[in-house]
């Protein structure tokens, strides 16, 4: 290891990390983007101690409890502040931290849920005589794009008309419904190309308004059908580009989803603290979105899990800032109306009386800072300018970044998930319907 620092490499790794080498203390040459070399035991940072009991002291004077208020910050391992860091206490949409840790260690970044699209019966002259089956795989984001496209393929293979029923099985979700009866209906809609959302049409000019009439119903089936024929193999976004969407709108359903699949809050809850290597304690979740106060997590647990999540991906060529929004990038969704700083990467956390914020700041003193708040109290939006505040008042003192470190630069690119539902490509057909019939 000391060849390792007497060696060029360390000033390779640090320029790669957006570090200033000049600007260094020993203990900050432990690290690599972000990732501990060696474990250092925990110290504090005057400057970051004054700033955080500023912080703290305005928050008491405007009538919150301080020690309804937890704070985590550290740089690799060694720890720069901790403010009832270990303590468990509602976390809002933290939670979906540990759903995205979960779910990357168990299906991976590239992972592709599969829906199965078969039917009963014949086809004649663009009728299918039967049902029209549907087997979900567990796709948290379908919705109207990926319906239509659905709806074009069928009539690109020659079915424009079905007289049975619309047959749901499986885990099938739409539109982040979780009740299979309702994403049913959805998909029915969709499929028939009835009062969509203009927006839900992006297949190309020129191309026919798909539409496949269903006479019957929807129909619920929990045993399998027989003597059905394969029609097609729908495969979903990446679970990357899943994860992104999921954590920029901290949408609750599509970790509900997740979490189900992945066995439940508890199985996430365990999963995560192995992985992020923290007593099982410090997290205690029953549900994977963070929806009410009973999901508890530290946040130290919290810069943990973000910190795994970073390491998981570095083999895959992928970064934390490809699973979660970044300011300055991402202007949508949970990342509308913050004065985060720029180029930082984070999850935002939401209840009635919880505002909670976890990410990582490029610096260019310290590298990469990682840190999580949980503020307990009303007045959310002053609770999110006075986390801002925070956050910039230690940029000034630990300095900008003068490029973000390549450790959370985005690989997958700019453009939002969403505009690439509804391609065609991800439709399989399975079976050449001309032919058989």
């Amino acid at each position: 290891m000391l060849e390792f620092f007497s060696s060029g490499l360390i000033a390779l790794a640090l320029e790669v990390a957006g570090v200033s080498p000049a600007k260094l203390n020993p203990s900050q040459l432990l690290t690599w983007q972000g990732v501990p070399l060696l474990v250092l035991p925990a110290d504090s940072d005057k400057v970051v101690t004054a700033k955080v009991e500023q912080y703290l002291k305005q928050l008491s004077a405007q009538g919150r409890v301080t020690t309804e208020q937890g704070i985590w910050m550290q740089a690799g391992q060694l720890v720069l502040s901790d403010r009832q860091g270990t303590i468990p206490r509602p976390a809002a949409s933290l939670t979906k931290i540990a759903t995205t840790l979960a779910a990357l260690e168990t299906w991976g970044p590239t992972h592709q849920f599969e829906t199965q699209i078969a039917a009963t019966g014949t086809v004649k002259d663009g009728v299918l005589q039967g049902d029209l089956i549907v087997i979900g795989g567990g796709d948290p984001f379908f919705v109207w794009e990926e319906a239509i496209a659905l709806s074009h393929t069928l009539n690109r293979m020659g079915i424009r008309r079905v007289t049975g029923n619309l047959v749901i099985g499986g885990n099938f979700y739409m539109n982040y419904k979780l009740d299979p009866l309702a994403a049913g209906q959805l998909l029915k809609q969709g499929l028939e190309g009835k009062n969509l959302p203009a927006k839900a049409f992006v297949l190309p000019p020129g191309t026919p308004r798909p539409q496949v009439a269903i006479a019957g119903t929807v129909q619920l089936s929990s045993t399998p059908i027989p003597d059905r024929i394969p029609l097609i193999r729908h495969q979903s976004l990446p679970l990357s580009q899943i994860l992104k969407e999921m954590n920029v709108y901290s949408n609750n359903e599509m970790a509900e989803m997740l979490s189900q699949a992945l066995g439940g809050p508890q199985a996430v809850s365990q999963l995560a603290a192995k992985l992020g290597e923290f007593p099982l304690e410090e997290i205690q979740l029953v549900n994977g979105s963070g929806l009410g106060l009973e999901n508890r997590i530290s946040p130290r647990a919290a810069c943990l899990m973000f910190m795994t999540v970073q390491s998981y991906l570095q083999p895959h060529n992928l970064t934390i800032a490809d699973l979660f929004p970044v300011s300055g990038r991402d202007r949508r969704g949970t990342m509308e109306s913050r004065q985060i700083p720029t180029a930082t990467v984070v999850k935002t956390g939401t209840l009635n009386d919880v505002s909670a914020l976890a990410g990582v700041m490029p610096t260019r003193d310290r590298g990469l800072v990682w840190f999580a708040i949980i503020n307990r109290g009303y007045g959310i939006d002053t609770f999110r300018t006075q986390q801002d505040r925070l956050l910039q008042s230690l940029l000034q003192v630990w300095g900008v970044a003068s490029t973000p470190p390549v450790a959370i630069t985005p690989r997958l690119g700019s453009i939002a998930p969403s505009k690439n539902l509804g391609d065609l490509k991800r439709n399989q057909v399975l079976t050449d319907l001309q032919a058989r019939f």
